[in-house]
């Protein structure tokens, strides 16, 4: 029986999401295919086995707390112990290459994206870079680092040349005026859940916007507004690549907070999104592309909108490993498609490598 580690919590801002999304997989596993170990490791790094019997493990809501949980006095022997990791660990320290690498170092096999895969697409302004590249169409962007001083935060700004060239708050917000205009979506860098994101109309908005960013990372994507609708398509594979239908996302709010995925009932999704058959060929087509250009590797959700004033489909994102819950996008998307969510989880091991 393959020794199974579901790895789940992490350092990341979506600690919380972590546990609801690696729970529901264990719920899910095959018990007769796969001896499960349940890790935890929490929010200052430290790791657990959670001890509740593997037959008893349901979901946890985000917000949950773990209380049967025993140190793992040595990590490095106890992953050894282990055929195949399942890191369902969600933003910084879990999806951007970091626990990838040490897999690789100890030559443990994984499900997902290997390291370059996951540190591209968590961080945002390289991801734009590489889709630039692959001439993907994406809303326009520019890029913005923070440098943190003791009494102050002073920004550069990074053109298309990669030059660097310091600037006040005026002078980015006179940037966005004459480049991509007003509104802006401000976005650490390296974050997910839409944690420190910002909606900002004007520059007297842009200051505090961009101090919230600083605090999750230096790097900053100052992003154009895309006016349309929200859609998303899931991949599966390797060398040779999967995509589903397409799903559409109808928030609650202005945009996509961390509060309109897991806290806003009203927020829902349409499977399969009401788009002509053509349009859905083209999202997938761009889908299976993107996930191509940025090696990726095992699965992804990617995200797109379809811009209202030309029907212009424009890539948002990557997320390597997107929620899990049955509830979440991916899974449901892979269930529409005719995978239902253990059999999804067999095929996701068995692309581990």
């Amino acid at each position: 029986m393959l020794k199974l580690g579901v790895i789940f919590g992490g350092m990341s801002t979506e600690h919380d999401v972590s546990i609801a999304s690696g729970t529901s997989v264990i719920q899910n596993l095959d018990k007769e295919k796969y001896e499960v170990h349940s890790i935890y490791i929490d929010k200052n790094g430290n790791w657990y086995e959670y001890t509740k019997p593997v037959s008893e493990i349901k979901r946890l809501a985000v917000g949950d707390k773990l209380t049967e949980i025993k140190p793992i006095s040595n990590v490095i022997e106890y992953l050894k112990g282990i055929d195949v990791v399942f890191p369902v660990l969600h933003g910084l320290y879990g999806e951007d290459g970091t626990i990838q690498g040490m897999l690789e170092l100890l030559k443990i096999p994984y499900v997902g994206c290997r390291v370059l895969g996951a540190s591209i697409c968590m961080d945002k302004v390289y991801a734009k870079m590489v889709f630039e590249k692959a001439e993907i169409p994406q809303a326009d962007f520019i890029y913005i680092k923070a440098i943190r001083e003791e009494k102050e935060v002073k920004y550069q700004y990074i053109n298309k040349q990669l030059e660097e060239q310091e600037v006040s708050i005026p002078q980015i917000a006179k940037i966005i005026q004459e480049t991509i205009h007003f509104p802006v979506f401000v976005k650490p860098s390296n974050s997910g859940s839409s944690v420190g994101v910002h909606k900002v109309a004007n520059g007297e908005e842009l200051e505090s916007a961009l101090l919230d960013a600083s605090i999750y990372d230096t790097k900053i994507l100052l992003e154009e507004e895309i006016v349309g609708r929200e859609v998303e398509c899931a991949v599966l594979g390797n060398e040779e690549v999967k995509a589903t239908c397409v799903g559409e996302v109808l928030s609650a709010e202005d945009f996509y907070t961390f509060e309109a995925k897991y806290q806003n009932a009203a927020s829902h999704t349409v499977i399969p999104a009401e788009i002509s058959e053509e349009k859905q060929k083209e999202i997938q087509i761009l889908a299976k592309k993107a996930f191509k250009a940025v090696d990726g590797k095992g699965l992804s959700r990617v995200d797109f909108f379809i811009r209202k004033s030309d029907n212009q489909v424009c890539i948002n994102e990557i997320n390597t490993m997107p929620g899990f819950t049955q509830i979440s996008m991916y899974p449901k998307l892979w269930e529409a498609s005719g995978l239902n969510y253990t059999k999804l989880l067999d095929k996701l091991i068995e692309l581990a490598y």
